[in-house]
């Protein structure tokens, strides 16, 4: 008993390391997601899109949580309410939305509206959960948040007062919204899941009320026939910012909190540049250097443990 006590301390610091490098990691696989939504126009519906790359997710977590979810589902089945709900934020509003609302809007424009989500995030953790929020988080997310504007002017602030905002806004608003709200309720509701388990049953949530709305959206508006590209966009979609950056932000909400985890939306462009100029040819610029210079530090000084 006296060893196990005395290895929990070095477990609990593993977790947190863990949790922390995610941190810097798993906005590489969400920054994909820009890309891909670019890419997909034209190509796939935006609901066929959200339903394959959930149901590919999916099928790639049951071998890891299925024998789980059939074991205990005397635990959890009173949770499936929750579940369905977490899943219409998580994987149909925060997927689908996404990709419609990247028909006709800009870039610019989706950056602006997700950076004000990890404030959001922070006030609501710190109303619904009561999590501190300590001086120090507060000033690396306002330095993450001017590093973020500044990348979205890119480099020229008067840039951000000639923003028009069009329909394909209004899509990305409920998403982003939506985050916030999957975030916060994911910690403000206790299950008797473990973190994978409790997101393959989110996504069978999800997959639930995607299925139905994929249909609607095959008979109103019907997208291209898709082919090979189509599939590719979907395997992207369900491996990146699907089945892993899902998994990794579970685990980093489980250790770090909802204000810290919710910085990971910060890194995005700095992110996205790299992937743009790697898969699309489109070099960095000079604003993407400034933005990184304030950006880093700040999440480095809102993650550290406070004294």
């Amino acid at each position: 008993m006296a060893g196990h006590a005395a290895l929990r301390p070095l477990d609990a610091a593993r977790r947190l390391r863990l949790a922390t490098t995610l941190l810097w990691v798993t906005p590489a696989l969400w920054s994909s997601n820009y890309v891909i939504a670019r890419a997909a126009d034209g190509v796939i519906a935006p609901h066929l899109l959200a339903l394959g790359r959930w149901s590919l997710a999916w099928l790639l977590m049951l071998p890891l949580a299925g024998g789980v979810l059939v074991r205990s589902y005397a635990q959890w089945r009173g949770e499936w309410p929750r579940l369905l709900l977490l899943g219409a934020l998580g994987m149909w509003i925060c997927g689908a939305f996404v990709y419609q609302g990247a028909q006709s809007t800009s870039a610019t424009n989706i950056g602006l509206i997700y950076a004000a989500t990890p404030v959001a995030i922070a006030l609501a953790g710190a109303r619904v959960l009561g999590e501190r929020v300590s001086a120090a988080q507060r000033i690396g997310m306002a330095l993450a948040l001017a590093g973020v504007l500044y990348v979205v002017a890119r480099g020229e602030p008067a840039r951000l007062a000639q923003v028009r905002f069009s329909a394909g806004d209004g899509w990305i608003l409920v998403a982003a919204v939506s985050w916030v709200a999957y975030t916060v309720l994911l910690q403000r509701w206790p299950s008797a899941l473990a973190p994978g388990p409790r997101l393959a049953a989110i996504t069978a949530g999800g997959l639930a009320v995607l299925l139905p709305l994929t249909l609607v959206e095959a008979w109103v508006a019907p997208g291209p026939l898709p082919g090979a590209r189509a599939f590719g966009l979907v395997v992207a979609a369900a491996l990146l910012p699907g089945f892993f950056s899902y998994q990794a932000y579970g685990y980093m909400l489980r250790e770090l909190g909802t204000a810290r985890s919710a910085l990971v939306m910060y890194l995005a462009p700095v992110y996205a540049a790299g992937i743009a100029w790697v898969l699309l040819g489109e070099p960095p610029q000079p604003y993407h250097a400034v933005g990184a210079a304030l950006i880093l530090p700040s999440i480095w000084l809102a993650t550290r443990k406070a004294g």
